[in-house]
């Protein structure tokens, strides 16, 4: 007889979903029974750690990644990540143990009340299974939710008593299904694209996650050449979709309306692809556009289209429409942009280190096609302006804003990419929300180089009481933590270095060798 358990289990191995992120409660080991050899387990010490692992492998692969929850709580435990996972299209196939059918309506405990509206709106989709043999056909369906445009996390609630059951007649169909999109614009959506590019006086390109996401940043380099446009990042970047020393490059756009309108202030017509039109944060009013400018908007994702406050939007395939509109753009003889200048090395006064010089120092030493997981949210500014990114899937941010990301996602980026790099710059304060995943990379030899930004305050949070006048809030300083301390009690080797030469020893050292290394480094606090 093939049970539910072995079905379920041949629609993962088929779909390629072999590498489970998780950490099991007493509901999930019946799934987690008879574990095959060909998977392999990533155990995390806290929810909020497995999601963010799990949503660094995603998207580093670019592949459906399978999670695997407790319950309510623990799938409660891992919503701040799910933020993150929502706002970056990341593909995360969500299960979470459910109590047994027959005690699901008295509550016992761990029942999993009205599981399916646990984390919504913070996935694409939610359900659970009516029957035990819907439990295949349910995961079938995740898989392909989960990875159809835009992509996004969804969630599975399953009672444990399913997986022993039989499974259904047919089920063999749902491990060879295949479920694919298909989003180029149509020959008159693309003709009038092309005209209105064609008629721009003075375009700007501004680019956001998803075209990094879809691999489409040669297509955004080949179109900003064909019309010399100048090339922005849209703004709360949590991708680089394009290479930042190219002449074309401009740096990342402010999250504020008033802002983004001064720098794009010079131009006719904005051409927005892969991001949302925008992602604000600090609250500046003022006009959404430039006078006599338009906006034209080119998104994977439907919400994202509708909801934005001006332009006109197609919504398609980024990388088949980049391509398309490459091919059929004419070239203009306008002048090419002129490269920024480089960012000059700070002085340093002989106290702690200031960031800069601690990026300058990176760029310097690190690999060229290294991978950068950030999550240190006051130093954006000075790390997009000193370090080199011209490889795709070269750098990640958490897409919602929430703590915890970094750390844990740099563990699963490693995981997923293992001929590359991985280097982890970490501020104080967001390293205490993912600090239990380097255990994990303990345990499984990831060799991320953790580089922790020590400046003893949420520098971010410090910036933005002065813009607030709230300087006197409480909870804003974070004294007294020794991350060396906490490393090597996890297993991972640690090493403070507090001045530029310390570093650069401490730096090279790590990227020599094949194990996870966490620095502690001394700095000032700078704003964003």
């Amino acid at each position: 007889m093939k049970t539910v358990h072995r079905a379920s289990y041949d629609i993962l191995r088929q779909h390629g979903l072999t590498t489970i992120f998780g950490n099991p409660g007493s509901n999930e080991l019946p799934f987690l029974q008879g574990f095959p050899e060909d998977f392999r387990y990533i155990l995390g010490l806290h929810e909020g750690a497995v999601v963010s692992m799990a949503d660094g492998y995603a998207l580093a692969t670019g592949q459906p990644t399978f999670v695997n929850l407790h319950a309510a709580a623990g799938t409660g435990n891992g919503m701040g990540a799910l933020t993150n996972a929502w706002y970056s299209h990341s593909p995360l196939v969500i299960t979470a143990g459910q109590q047994v059918r027959s005690m699901i309506g008295v509550e016992a405990m761990l029942a999993n009340v009205d599981a399916a509206q646990l984390p919504k709106p913070l996935v694409k989709w939610s359900h659970e299974p009516a029957s035990a043999q819907d439990v295949p056909r349910t995961l079938s369906q995740a898989i392909h939710m989960a990875s159809l445009p835009p992509r996004g996390p969804v969630y599975v609630s399953i009672p444990y008593d399913d997986w022993a059951c039989a499974a259904p007649a047919g089920v063999e169909h749902l491990a060879r299904r295949k479920v694919t999109s298909a989003g180029l614009p149509s020959p008159a959506q693309l003709e009038k694209l092309c005209e209105r590019l064609a008629a721009a006086r003075n375009p700007v390109l501004v680019l956001g996650p998803d075209v990094d996401g879809s691999g489409a940043n040669h297509h955004a380099v080949q179109l900003a050449e064909k019309l010399r446009m100048p090339a922005w990042v849209a703004p709360s970047a949590s991708r680089c979709p394009f290479p930042t020393r190219h002449a074309c490059f401009r740096g990342v756009l402010p999250a504020a309306i008033a802002g983004i309108s001064r720098c794009l202030a010079d131009h006719d017509l904005i051409l927005v692809v892969g991001a949302p039109v925008f992602r604000y944060h600090q609250y500046a009013p003022g006009d959404y556009l430039p006078a006599n400018c338009e906006l034209l908007h080119i998104t994977c994702d439907a919400g994202e289209a509708a909801r934005a406050p001006m332009g006109d939007a197609l919504v398609g395939d980024i990388a088949l429409t980049l391509a398309a509109l490459v091919d059929s753009v004419p070239q203009v003889d306008r002048p090419m942009p002129t490269a920024l200048s480089r960012a000059q090395p700070v002085v340093e006064d002989g106290g702690l280190l200031r960031p800069e010089t601690v990026f300058d120092l990176i760029n310097a030493l690190a690999p060229k096609d290294a991978i950068y997981v950030k999550e240190s949210t006051s130093t954006v500014g000075a790390f997009w302006q000193r370090v080199e990114m011209r490889e795709p899937g070269s750098y990640f941010f958490p897409a919602a804003g929430g703590l915890g990301f970094g750390l844990p996602a740099a563990v699963g980026v490693q995981l997923a990419q293992t001929d590359r790099r991985v280097i982890g710059i970490i501020g104080d304060g967001s390293a205490n929300y993912g600090i239990t995943a380097l255990w994990t990379a303990a345990q499984y030899n990831v060799p991320v180089v953790f580089i922790i930004l020590k400046n003893g305050t949420y520098g971010a949070l410090r910036w933005f009481a002065d813009v607030l006048n709230v300087s006197d809030a409480p909870g804003l300083d974070v004294p007294g933590l020794d991350f060396c301390a906490i490393a090597q009690g996890y297993g991972v080797h640690a090493v403070q270095a507090a001045s530029a030469e310390a570093f650069a020893s401490a730096f090279s050292e790590a990227l020599a060798g094949s194990r996870p290394v966490l620095i502690e480094v001394p700095t000032q606090t700078i704003e964003p």
